[in-house]
């Protein structure tokens, strides 16, 4: 059996089947200006064969052959394929093959021998072009199918839904009527247009240290919870007030988040104010206390489950290279098994450095650049899952000492480095740390080639819980825990930021006064 020369341009298969090869030749002569992917075949037996191997769209067969006749062939096609395009050829005394073919083959056309070139042609790109239809009407009619599956569950979702939605919205309001005045957070019903108070509970009195008869005096929202005479900064209560939205406020030593809900059918708003000055105290705690926990976690598993095997390392190839008789080459290979387990040793070790608490005793003169090399060892191990992201190093020892809690200093320069790294596009990029000393300060300075950060953010970027990341990566506190450790050692940030060109933080901790090199 012969293949066409150009299968990579092929615009389908053929299969032709007919006992006489010369027959076969001339077929092939004529089809062969069609470009298609043609097989052969001599009898039925062969030409099944070559169909569970070739799958080919069209089949054109010969009526008279030993064996196994055309009509018993192409109905045989039909059971493997139906949407093969089956072709008979047939002499001039072959009418009852033509009437057993359309009712048990049911073939796509006829072809009589002797035949014309150009219907033959006409006749084969025609039973491609069905087949074709055939499969996208297939295709189709799948997809339909799947479609009004998919259209069926979606209703009844939706129907569900629906009900529940209604049963919630009932609940809503018996509970709305049953419970507001017992609610123990600040609650108000504000008009839109005027941000009069409709409707408070004695939540809100308390906060306000005021009458609750005062609210039957048109007094407004802002005037009777924190005594200002103006809205409140950035305060999204008005007349287009259309979605859900927050805003933090600051009354006194308290800070509160105000969550506002628009109501549909009325120009009102209910006003939901919630005290989180505790809470956030208590986050930022149980934030930095849980990272530690788990890092000493870390920290504690390495160390057992790696320093005993590097140990062996170390030994047998400080034993090894004691031997007499070793060539330069395998001293070269010991000196390089030693360095690498030392180098593992030295990610233990920083390891084991960040997992300790900070206590007042931990806090001791040091090498700020050793700090942040050691951040950066473990950062290192993080980068590797960025392939087209770099880290460089420009670390400049021999600086005068500095102060504190170089554990929490890592941390700093660990979550630069973290966000440094999300803000490069696609993980592409640069991110470069260096240290150094100005104006009896030493300073390390982490830089990215990410996107950079709007100048309307800039203001914010240490505020709790203000981040710009997708909701589920990221909760806002890194910057800010950054920032209060920078402030507890004396330190102060420098932030400078070019959209699209990248950004670069800053932190200068001072030097310890009179201190030596540690």
């Amino acid at each position: 059996m012969a293949t066409n020369l150009k299968p990579e341009v092929a615009q389908g298969r053929l299969l032709l089947v007919d006992d006489e090869e010369n027959i076969l030749r001339s077929l092939r002569r004529v089809l062969r200006r069609g470009d298609w992917v043609i097989e052969t075949a001599l009898d039925a037996e062969a030409a099944l064969k070559a169909f569970e191997r070739f799958r080919p769209a069209v089949v054109i067969s010969d009526f008279r052959m030993p064996g196994m006749n055309g009509v018993d062939f192409l109905a045989k096609v039909k059971e493997l394929d139906p949407k093969t395009q089956r072709i008979m050829l047939t002499g001039q005394a072959d009418q009852h093959a033509i009437e057993e073919a359309i009712n048990r083959s049911e073939v796509f056309r006829f072809i009589s021998k002797p035949w014309n070139d150009a219907q033959l042609l006409l006749t084969v790109k025609s039973a491609f072009e069905q087949h074709e239809l055939v499969n996208d009407n297939s295709r189709l009619h799948d997809l339909t199918q799947e479609q009004n599956i998919e259209l069926r569950q979606l209703n009844a979702d939706l129907e569900l839904r629906v009900q529940q939605r209604t049963q919630m919205l009932s609940r809503a309001k018996r509970e709305w009527e049953l419970s507001f005045d017992t609610i123990d957070s600040p609650l108000a019903v504000v008009n839109t247009d005027d941000l009069v108070i409709r409707r408070a509970n004695r939540a809100t009195a308390k906060v306000s240290n005021r009458d609750v008869v005062e609210l039957n005096q048109g007094v407004k929202c802002h005037e009777y919870l924190f005594g200002q005479p103006t809205q409140c900064a950035g305060c999204p209560v008005g007349p287009n007030l259309k979605t859900v939205a927050s805003l933090e406020i600051v009354h006194g030593p308290r800070t509160f988040v105000a969550h506002v809900y628009p109501m549909d059918d009325e120009p009102i708003a209910v006003c939901h104010y919630r005290d989180v000055t505790d809470e956030r105290a208590l986050t930022k705690r149980l934030i930095e206390s849980e990272k530690m926990i788990a890092i000493g976690n870390l920290a504690g598993g390495v160390a057992h489950e790696i320093n005993n095997p590097l140990g062996g390392i170390l030994a047998f190839s400080q034993l090894m290279k004691r031997d007499a008789g070793r060539t330069p080459a395998d001293l070269e290979a010991l000196d390089l098994i030693e360095e690498s387990a030392m180098r593992c040793k030295r990610i233990v070790e920083s390891l084991l450095k960040f997992s300790r608490r900070s206590k007042v005793e931990d806090r001791r003169a040091f090498d700020l650049s050793k700090c942040v090399e050691d951040a950066a060892v473990l950062f290192r191990a993080q980068i590797k899952k960025y392939p087209r992201a770099k880290l460089e190093l420009n670390l400049t020892p021999g600086h005068p000492p500095v102060y504190g809690d170089p554990s929490q200093l890592g941390q700093v320069v660990l979550n630069l480095l973290h966000n440094g790294l999300q803000a490069l596009p696609d993980g592409e990029g640069t991110l470069k740390v260096e240290t150094g000393l100005r104006d009896a300060h030493c300073y390390f300075k982490v830089t990215d080639t990410g996107c950079g950060i709007p100048a309307e953010n800039l203001p914010r970027i240490f505020e709790p819980h203000f981040t710009t990341k997708p909701p589920g990566e990221g909760t806002g506190l890194g910057l800010s825990i950054a920032y209060r450790i920078v402030e507890d050692h004396g330190g102060h940030f420098a932030v400078d930021s070019k959209i699209d060109e990248g950004s670069a933080f800053t932190v200068m901790i001072p030097v310890q006064p009179g201190g030596a090199n540690p």
